[in-house]
């Protein structure tokens, strides 16, 4: 199979039919085989129906699957990236405003360029400029900084994968974000971008806040840490634990040789005497940190386990 299409969805039922016929259309003028991975994730609207009803209009290529309950978008993409079969793997949003016309670019650029990701960028934006898009400026430069990818929008819903990728991370939590940064820490570093169109919000109302800007920081230290040292945490944690451990050492001894010298200097009553203890408890609790770490799996066996009420095609 050419593509699977994984689009993850939450009460967009106005959207999917247009969105549907849309992407067959430039499939089949392209002579592409494809599949359509709906991911319903716990729509309370009838989303769901709508995806049944698609099913039986291209029997074959329009698949699903159902959330009980709303898990987020890096748990539906997680679930679709397991069951796409096709050789590149595209991801687009459900709301109409990722244009299915960019699918032929983006194949290309798997294909005949030989690239392992092809990231979105949507240029010109329809969005608030304030209450998005100057913190997606923020939030993409703290990450091109930190990550060492020059993309201008990691964020971009509309992105390109070859089979490999999809099928070699994990996606959990909110990393939905830093697939990029997933799978360069994983060996693949063919990573571009690719203007795209974005188009106005035709149904419905966006799902996401300005919470999302201040999870996508913590969830951006926490990949970097986990990419750097999720396989060895010893590296960190006894690094910085001998570090202050040896400051403290250092205090302590200070004092020491100051006692020996002065008759009447009084080592407990200067602050130097607790900052020192202080010091050398925070370096043995960060040594044996390193030590717990060490022992403790990084991935939990149920880190990707979601109740699933139904699937369709798959």
């Amino acid at each position: 199979m050419d593509i699977s299409l994984v689009i993850p969805l939450l009460n967009e039922e106005e959207s999917l039919p247009e969105l549907a016929a849309w992407i067959h259309k430039v499939c089949t003028a392209n002579n592409y085989s494809y599949e359509i991975l709906f991911i319903d994730d716990g729509s309370t609207d009838d989303s769901w129906q709508v995806i049944l009803n698609l099913s039986q209009q291209f029997p074959g290529h329009v698949k699903g699957i159902k959330f009980q309950r709303n898990y987020g978008k890096s748990a539906a993409l997680n679930e679709g990236f397991k069951a796409a079969k096709g050789n590149v793997i595209i991801t687009m949003d459900a709301d109409l405003q990722d244009s299915p016309d960019e699918i032929p670019a983006l194949y290309s650029k798997i294909i005949d360029d030989k690239y392992d990701l092809v990231s979105g960028w949507k240029k010109k934006r329809f969005d608030n400029k304030f209450t998005k898009n100057l913190p997606s400026k923020l939030f993409n430069a703290a990450t091109r900084a930190v990550s060492g990818i020059y993309l201008h929008d990691f964020n971009c819903g509309l992105k390109a994968y070859r089979q490999k990728v999809v099928k070699s991370i994990e996606v959990y939590g909110e990393m939905h974000r830093y697939i990029p940064v997933i799978a360069k820490w994983h060996g693949f570093k063919k990573i571009t971008e690719q203007v795209v169109e974005h188009r106005a919000r035709k149904y419905g109302v966006s799902k996401f806040g300005w919470e999302r800007f201040v999870n996508g920081f913590l969830d951006l230290a926490s990949i970097t840490f986990v990419g750097k040292f999720g396989k060895r945490p010893m590296h960190f944690f006894g690094l910085w634990g001998t570090l202050v451990f040896l400051i403290g050492a250092g205090i302590s001894f200070y004092l020491i040789l100051a006692k020996l010298i002065f008759d009447n200097y009084y080592i407990t009553v200067k602050p130097l005497f607790y900052i020192a203890l202080t010091l050398a408890i925070i370096g043995v609790q960060l040594f044996l940190a390193g030590f717990l770490a060490e022992l403790i799996a990084r991935n939990a066996p149920d880190k990707n386990s979601y109740n699933i009420e139904d699937k369709l095609g798959i």
